[in-house]
């Protein structure tokens, strides 16, 4: 995935200031010195992960919730605000993910995902649609030569909870049907206890189970406790290969919140200026209005910098979002809000 030239974004500038690191600070080569090389194989064993994550410095949980609040704050020029709402359009994940779902609803869904708004050809395509593993080859259908993207979660989503094998038979299905894309659960349980080498071999495997497939890691943030959990969790799903890193499932509460995603895009930043590899950030869960996908692009801005402006490197995972889009992108055009019915359902 390359990331886009800056100078081909309109209104980019608007968006800039002073790039900052998450409270706590950057990380220092002399604290990744014991953090292995992707792929390299150095670091095996739950001691020695333990001493290259806890190495990592330190998250001020206040003051990342005091950073993300002010970046909150920050108003966006109106002749940018059209630039930003067609960005946040390309970068939503489009997604069903119900027990309910069926071919119909998920033909539906992959209509709106390449033409959001019918009657206005200029609103640019999501980056991709995201289902259920058995729902894959319907989606891949619908999408056929588009630039859409099918994603599919797998490993016993949304839980994370089954054994290897159960779990890379499913990202085997969905990748066998398919799937552009797919979005994994970690196991929290084992993170939590500190087994950390289990979830750093089932990233790993996952990740050449995908073959040519992209791999988000859903770390399912809500039950990571603490800011210094999700940042150490982010590292050591990046260093098993990870090309995204997932907040949520969008099936618990809390799940996607400006500090958490503060801390995942400056692990994204410190490890891409680490290795020289970039992965992108996904936010999931709890994202409906435009104005909250704004401020997350103000974000991504503000802490990992203009690269990760892309679908390339940055993603939006939501179901209700889309409309709200369209609705205040038809506002910018127009000078008068349409209604939430002239627009198709999610």
């Amino acid at each position: 995935m390359a990331a886009n030239d800056q100078n081909a974004r309109p209104g980019l500038d608007v968006l800039a200031g002073t790039t900052v690191s998450a409270p706590g600070g950057a990380v220092t080569d002399t604290a990744l010195a014991g953090v292995p090389v992707p792929g390299s194989g150095a670091v095996l064993s739950d001691a020695a992960l333990r001493r290259a994550l806890h190495g990592l410095p330190g998250v001020d949980q206040t003051g990342a919730q005091a950073r993300a609040a002010a970046l909150a704050t920050r108003s966006i020029k109106r002749e940018a605000k059209l630039w930003a709402l067609e960005a946040a359009v390309r970068m939503v994940d489009l997604t069903t993910l119900e027990g309910a779902d069926t071919p119909g609803k998920v033909r539906g869904l992959c209509a709106k995902a390449r033409h959001p708004d019918p009657a206005d050809p200029a609103v640019p395509p999501v980056a991709a649609v995201c289902v259920y593993p058995d729902l894959v080859a319907v989606a891949k259908g619908e999408l056929a030569g588009s630039q859409v993207a099918v994603a599919s979660v797998a490993t016993a989503f949304p839980s994370g909870r089954a054994s290897l094998a159960v779990k890379l038979a499913d990202v085997a299905e969905a990748v066998g049907a398919g799937a552009d894309e797919v979005d994994m659960v970690i196991d929290r349980g084992a993170f939590l206890a500190g087994r950390y080498a289990q979830v750093y071999e089932e990233v790993r495997a996952v990740r050449e189970a995908c073959g040519s497939a992209h791999l988000k890691v859903i770390l399912e943030t809500g039950e990571l406790a603490t800011l210094d959990n999700v940042s150490r969790a982010s590292w050591l799903v990046m260093l098993a290969g990870a090309d995204f890193i997932k907040t949520s499932t969008g099936k618990l509460q809390p799940a996607a919140t400006p500090p958490v995603a503060l801390v995942m895009l400056s692990a994204a930043r410190d490890f891409a200026a680490a290795t020289g590899r970039r992965v992108g950030v996904k936010v999931a869960g709890g994202v409906r209005t435009a104005k909250e996908a704004v401020r997350y692009l103000v974000l991504v801005r503000e802490t990992a910098g203009p690269d990760w402006l892309s679908p390339d490197y940055f993603r939006i995972g939501a179901s209700s979002l889309l409309n709200d889009l369209l609705m205040q992108r038809s506002k910018q055009l127009t000078g008068a809000y349409a209604g939430p019915d002239y627009f198709t359902l999610d």
